[in-house]
């Protein structure tokens, strides 16, 4: 009897000295191993000191008088607990029905995806009699060819087959503007900011352990928002950006026009015959926009030569030339500096250089632009507007009024025509 309990407490010893080193198979293997040198009785001494069962010892005895050169998986064929699906018939059935309201795209379409959490899905299956925690459920939707996806920016209301023709269109008239020696802009407004000591997306080289500290909350301050409205000039490759004080408007957009051509254009420019200029075709430039019309009339007669648009097809505003070459390096040069106040914004904005030699401008614009301007049938009809041929809702061109009070002042048509 001491000799028995003197076994069972040596093996207890050698136990928990490698337990935590042991997986299914070799933990077997081991108890098989030790009971099998101990002799008779031996499966019964290492059950005592182990408490594995004695019929996986047994197993493991005989796997190891069956031979160890081709050893089998750590748990044996048809072993562990069984498939969740198999314990819960109607679980997988009532996974799709709890997924499926949330399926977005083809419904034909191999990928699918939820916009419910695993959290929610698992609760949501415990309402309905099923038990299936969230990596459980994660395992079934990937078997079933789910996946995590975001957003994909596809539908843009109609279609347009002519959207590849169009920008085409768009080169082969930059291309003869450049050839005549006229002026290509690319313009649009850039993403409105706080001005204040607010958080600026971005990190900028500091001393450790020294952030920048600005205000909690993102709230609208005293100073309210900028709108920098920019005009990028696509063969000199030069930056101008007005930063508006009030609503983004289309008469802001065509004063901020006004004011690159006076501070920069027209000495650029002194024999410019035409200005072509291209804008999305949504915004405060947009192609619907009548007040955009009417105020490129207005800016056309003080200028006396031809303005002509040509918009970039819908849903493909990222194509701007501007947003790439110019809106991109402002936000990179202002990255995690708050943009406190508006002179602040002015600096950064004319801070910003590349390597391939960007130059910018900006210049603040006080004026109060009214939102909700109504432009009448009358003053539409008033236009000097001549639609192209190929989408004229995308392309046209707006005639200088010269007679009677339409004569553009002599001192803006100074250098502007040849």
């Amino acid at each position: 009897m001491v000799r028995s309990m003197s076994v069972v407490e040596d093996i207890r010893a050698k136990y928990e000295a490698i337990r935590g080193t042991l997986h299914e198979r070799g933990r077997r293997l081991w108890a098989a191993a030790e009971a099998t040198s101990v002799g008779w009785g031996g499966i019964t001494a290492v059950h005592k000191a182990t408490g594995i069962a004695q019929s996986t010892i047994a197993v493991g005895k005989r796997e190891i008088a069956e031979g160890l050169d081709a050893p089998p998986g750590v748990r044996q064929g048809g072993g562990g607990r069984p498939k969740v699906t198999d314990a819960q018939p109607g679980l997988q059935a009532a996974l799709e029905a709890l997924v499926e309201p949330w399926t977005r795209g083809d419904p034909e379409s191999v990928l699918r995806w939820s916009s419910m959490s695993l959290r929610t899905i698992s609760s949501e299956l415990s309402g309905r009699g099923f038990k299936a925690c969230p990596t459980t459920i994660a395992k079934l939707l990937r078997e079933r060819d789910y996946s995590l996806q975001a957003n994909k920016k596809t539908h843009e209301g109609k279609q347009h087959a002519d959207r590849d023709a169009q920008f085409k269109y768009i080169a082969e008239r930059t291309t003869a503007q450049h050839g005549a020696g006229n002026p290509t802009i690319s313009v649009d407004t850039k993403k409105k900011e706080l001005v204040g000591n607010y958080k600026n997306a971005g990190r900028g080289w500091r001393p450790k352990g020294s952030p920048l500290e600005v205000n909690a909350y993102d709230f609208i301050g005293e100073l309210g928002r900028a709108s920098p409205y920019g005009v990028f000039d696509i063969f000199a490759n030069a930056g101008w950006v007005n930063v508006g004080m009030s609503a983004d408007t289309a008469e802001f957009a065509v004063e901020s026009i006004r004011r690159w051509w006076r501070d920069a254009g027209r000495a650029m420019y002194p024999n410019a015959t035409e200005l072509l200029i291209t804008a999305d075709c949504g915004g405060s430039n947009g192609n619907r926009v009548r007040l955009w019309k009417t105020e490129l009339q207005q800016f056309a007669d003080e200028l006396g030569v031809p303005l002509t648009v040509c918009h970039l097809p819908p849903g493909t505003s990222k194509w701007n030339k501007i947003e790439h070459n110019l809106f991109a390096f402002i936000a990179k040069n202002w990255r995690g500096k708050p943009l406190t106040d508006y002179a602040t914004i002015i600096k950064l904005i004319s801070a910003t250089t590349t390597k391939s030699g960007l130059k910018v401008s900006a210049v603040l614009d006080e004026n109060v632009y009214e939102k909700g301007r109504k432009v009448t049938k009358a003053e539409m009809d008033d236009l000097r507007l001549d639609v192209h041929a190929f989408h004229p809702e995308w392309n046209y061109t707006i005639h200088p009024r010269l007679n009677g009070e339409h004569s553009p002042p002599k001192a803006v048509l100074a250098g502007a025509k040849s």
